[in-house]
């Protein structure tokens, strides 16, 4: 051992006393009983052997400790096919069944990072979704168009969640990533839809014709960038490549939720813009801090973009 049995001091300096036995005498165990000790009145030595008795007996060469309790540690692989989160719920599983009362466990290294980030996402997509809402209510000078866009992300999430569950994926941490894409691509086609749209109200347009005339128009580049974005995730969720196992679920959340929200948010996107401009002009308009910052052109006024004859 390194550690010291004395310490001389001196008064410039000080000396470790380190016992040291030759090489040759400590390559066995039955070499403790060359080992010996003063007595209490330091008269003579007397051998260890006469003091205390050893046997051997299986062990570990060192005892771990987490939080000042004893731990040992626990490694496996994961088996081709399977993720991370399917082997932390085996794992949990199989240690209740297991461990004797008293004893507990907890994950370290990559799987406490994959739980931790799981977690951590969770908030993070709803910190996302209100920023979205914030940054589009000051684009629009409106509380209600935010919303008008951002209604088509539940549709299009519970699409994702409802792919993942059909093909029996784990939600993984690919599949949140794939969820944070869905959500930029189909807000974007709710801007498209809403923008056209309020372009043709500030014009003099009603507002049903207005949402009608914006479904028709941006009908065609809204199915153009879905389509590109499903074909891009498509050979993910299919599971090509190496590793593609572990991102298919990301492909999958992608794809389910792109399909989901083409055929019911082109329906609902509508609607729920009639009404809330509705509840906009019958209620929120009384309120001079709701109220909404554009204003319809009056009946006669020049419609802007175009010429009117003398």
């Amino acid at each position: 051992s390194q550690n010291y049995v004395y310490l001389i001091k001196k008064p410039t300096d000080q000396y470790q006393v380190i016992l040291e036995v030759a090489d040759d005498q400590r390559s066995e165990p039955q070499d403790l009983h060359l080992l010996y000790i003063k007595s209490d009145d330091g008269s003579r030595m007397v051998p260890l052997n006469a003091l205390a008795t050893w046997h051997p007996v299986l062990g570990q060469q060192s005892v771990n400790h987490i939080n000042q309790f004893t731990s040992t540690t626990l490694f496996f692989n994961l088996k081709p096919g399977y993720s991370i989160g399917k082997a932390t719920d085996f794992v949990e599983k199989a240690a209740k069944q297991v461990l004797p009362p008293g004893i507990r466990g907890e994950f370290r290294g990559e799987a406490l990072t994959f739980r931790d980030t799981v977690s951590s996402l969770t908030v993070l997509m709803f910190l996302a979704v209100f920023v979205m809402y914030v940054i589009l209510a000051i684009l629009y000078e409106s509380y209600l168009h935010p919303i008008t866009v951002l209604s088509s992300l539940p549709v299009a999430l519970l699409g994702g969640l409802l792919t993942l569950w059909l093909f029996g994926a784990e939600a993984s941490l690919y599949a949140f990533i794939g969820m944070f894409m869905l959500m930029g691509i189909v807000k974007k086609n709710g801007i498209m839809i809403v923008d056209f749209a309020q372009q043709r109200v500030e014009h003099g347009v009603p507002d049903d014709q207005a949402i009608h005339d914006a479904s028709m128009e941006r009908f065609r580049p809204i199915m153009m960038t879905t389509m590109a974005a499903l074909m891009g995730a498509l050979p993910i969720a299919l599971g090509y490549g190496a590793d593609g196992a572990s991102r298919r679920p990301l492909g999958l959340v992608v794809v389910g939720g792109l399909i989901v929200s083409q055929f019911i948010t082109l329906f609902i996107t509508p609607a729920i813009y009639l009404y809330l401009e509705e509840f906009q002009e019958k209620v929120l308009d009384h309120f001079a801090f709701f109220r909404a910052r554009h204003s319809r052109p009056t009946a006669g006024a020049p419609v802007p973009g175009h010429a009117t004859a003398d």
